[in-house]
């Protein structure tokens, strides 16, 4: 006859006695729970660590920021980043500043986290310096490829309106393929791409060869059907000199482009400045690079342009194979055509594209740069 209800329960098997079970883990006794955490953190010899100190500095110092009182940071524009610091305006004053510590620390894909164009709020140190507490969410920004790093994004100029990609007729030619990777930056970056043709008056040069005349003439053919907006100028006779002032009026605008261009000369025939301009290296065809920081300048026809260093090379940031043809409309336009949906334009038999080529109803030029760059891509998918 059973005596209590603890014969009800059923008996625990002989193996399991001795071991501890999952109800053992659970028990409601919140003091004891307490008790060994309290134990634990007294044995705990982590918080000694290099590692664990930086951390705690880490959040002690966003703690910090957090408690800083809006009204104390000032927010301003940064117009340069030189030697002596990052050149931030303020109502009419230029401040030297720095980062925060917590901004330097941070690991990002950028290989700079501030460019010139950033709103940033900045705690004023001294009568002339500052520190960086925040970096405002940019509206557009130009970018590329890191050089040394293709897995690092390299900052060039941040919320601008439209990208002036500035080449020249000749001294240096003119490079096709070095302005469709601009043209794919700007738009992906958020901004809209101008092509300015410099150097105009030496069309009519004697030395000028024919080649190069023909090369300008097949090169406005191809980017008018490709509706970019292109605005030729020269600097010796004053030519497109008015349109340029016209649509940079009321704009954030960036100048970028190869060296010996002239850009920093358009700049000094726009403002009324005196930048150091350079020459072109006869022997090479390349300009020498005199601008050696991006800088902000404010117009007095309103909005301001940014002033870029001359570039030999323009790797495209986070661009994939799959993407490039929508940058280059009239190819994917005449693609639609083809008898195969997922037609390369390489190879394949009848294809509308190669056709179009053929026939001249395709510049040479853009396609010959939309192959370039395709291969690019796939070189620098095999480097990985």
């Amino acid at each position: 006859m059973k005596n209590s209800k603890q014969d009800d329960l059923p008996r625990m098997p002989k193996k399991w006695v001795g071991c501890d079970l999952e109800a053992d883990y659970f028990k409601d006794d919140r003091k004891n729970s307490r008790k060994e955490r309290k134990l634990a953190s007294a044995k705990d010899r982590s918080k000694y660590k290099k590692t664990d100190r930086d951390k705690r500095q880490k959040n002690k110092e966003l703690h910090q920021n957090i408690k800083l009182a809006k009204e104390d940071l000032l927010r301003g524009r940064v117009l340069s980043i030189t030697p002596q610091g990052i050149m931030v305006e303020h109502e009419d004053a230029i401040y030297a500043c720095s980062m925060r510590g917590l901004l330097k620390k941070e690991k990002t894909q950028f290989k700079n986290l501030v460019t010139v164009g950033d709103l940033v709020l900045f705690q004023r140190t001294d009568a002339q310096e500052g520190l960086i507490a925040h970096v405002e969410e940019r509206y557009s920004v130009l970018s590329r490829a890191d050089n040394l790093s293709r897995r690092q994004e390299q900052l060039i100029a941040a919320n601008i309106d439209q990208v002036l990609i500035t080449v020249s007729v000749v001294n240096p030619p003119l490079k096709s393929f070095l302005v469709d990777r601009y043209i794919i930056a700007a738009r992906k970056g958020g901004m809209e791409p101008v092509i300015v043709v410099n150097k105009i008056d030496l069309l009519d040069h004697p030395t000028t060869p024919a080649t190069e005349k023909e090369l300008y003439k097949d090169f406005l053919h191809a980017y008018k059907a490709a509706q970019i907006h292109v605005i030729p100028v020269s600097i010796v006779n004053e030519q497109g000199l008015d349109q340029l002032k016209s649509i940079m009026k009321n704009k954030a605008s960036v100048f970028s482009g190869q060296s010996g261009v002239g850009k920093s000369s358009l700049i000094n025939a726009i403002t009324g400045l005196n930048f150091k301009v350079g020459k072109v290296v006869e022997k090479t065809k390349k300009g020498s690079h005199t601008t050696t920081t991006a800088k902000l300048i404010p117009l007095e026809f309103g909005g301001w342009c940014i002033d870029t260093p001359g570039i030999k090379s323009f790797g495209l940031w986070n661009l994939n194979k799959e993407e490039v043809e929508q940058y280059f409309p009239e190819i994917e336009e005449i693609g639609q055509q083809c008898k195969f949906p997922n037609c390369s334009h390489t190879h394949e038999k009848e294809c509308a594209v190669l056709a179009a080529v053929e026939n001249e109803k395709l510049s040479p030029l853009r396609f010959a740069s939309y192959q370039y760059l395709l291969e690019a891509l796939s070189q620098e998918h095999l480097r990985r």
